[in-house]
């Protein structure tokens, strides 16, 4: 028998993540403000923006999922987008341009972007024609976090000789996370309703726990003389590791814990998981985000100077 889900204040508080189906209309901003006033929280953000004539799927962190929000931005996102071709354009034509743009690209952002306008480099992942007849198709993108599809189909259209643009977008995935685990501010409304009448159980439907993508990511499990150090702001060393759930690349984002399950860090690796046998001295992973609580975690150690220590363990 498994317990009951904590009460939603306390889930509230501890940080959940929301999946929100965004309408065409209003910019995510107020979208994300839209789901703070409803759960009646202070601070609300959500990571991966879809521009106000963009539906689909909008990540909204409330509560420490907030310092999670970055990790979000590491899956790559799916799109659905409606395209109008400024004349016909042959099926086979049409295949072998698509295929050119798959694999890593070169992208600057839209003049009306938020972002410096620089030249940088973003992978296709996929870049598949669902439908096509004549002037219009359907496309299916798989690109990183980061790439603008708008830009993607005026440089495919332009590729194709014809020119081109994108009529409608929806974002239908995220990483391993799906339009269909979306909820409409609609739903978020009437469950907040039933939560004040005493039926918390569809507000709890809504909020995902931040174990759901933390767990996605490489994890470290730290000895717990090493957790205190990094609850406290420090770096890792390969001294304060326990153990590694998979394998990871050198610049990877990853999760520092203590066994089984409590989350401590986030952070990017500086080696290669590979590298991390042999010496016992020299920093692995660089933290960024600290998620425990420092005072459940007393420093074992201090430096002579009063310092926190890096995480590692003599």
């Amino acid at each position: 028998m498994t317990d009951p889900p904590p009460p939603i204040p306390a889930r509230l508080a501890a940080g959940a993540f929301l999946l929100v189906d965004k309408p065409r209309g209003p910019s995510s901003h107020q979208v994300t403000a839209w789901v703070r006033d409803l759960l009646g929280v202070e601070r609300a953000g959500h990571a991966g923006t879809l521009d106000p004539n963009v539906s689909g799927l909008l990540w909204v962190g409330i509560g420490p999922a907030l310092k999670l929000l970055p990790l979000v931005l590491e899956f790559p996102k799916r799109y659905v987008g409606a395209m109008e071709f400024h004349g016909e354009v042959a099926a086979a034509e049409l295949a072998r341009v698509v295929a050119e743009f798959q694999g890593p690209i070169y992208q600057t952002p839209p003049v009306r972007s938020a972002v410096r306008r620089e030249r940088r480099i973003r992978t296709i992942h996929r870049l598949t024609v669902l439908e096509a007849h004549g002037t219009r198709a359907l496309l299916e993108v798989v690109a990183d976090s980061g790439t603008y599809v708008r830009t993607l189909a005026v440089d495919l259209g332009e590729a194709l000789g014809l020119g081109g643009h994108l009529t409608e977008l929806r974002r239908t995935g995220t990483g391993p996370f799906s339009e269909s685990m979306a909820v409409s501010l609609a739903q978020i409304a009437d469950a907040r309703a039933a939560a004040d009448q005493g039926d918390p159980a569809p507000l709890d439907r809504c909020l995902h726990p931040l174990a759901e993508v933390w767990k996605e990511f490489p994890q470290i499990a730290l000895r717990s003389a090493a957790a205190s150090a990094v609850a406290h702001g420090a770096n890792l060393a390969r001294g304060g590791i326990l153990a590694t759930s998979r394998a990871f690349s050198r610049g990877a984002r990853v999760v520092l814990i203590v066994p089984p399950e409590t989350l401590i860090a986030t952070g990017t690796a500086l080696v290669d998981s590979a590298d991390l046998g042999g010496s016992r001295e020299g920093w692995v992973v660089d933290t960024d985000r600290v998620l425990a609580d420092p005072a459940g975690f007393p420093l074992a150690w201090k430096r002579p100077d009063g310092r926190v220590p890096d995480a590692h363990v003599k």
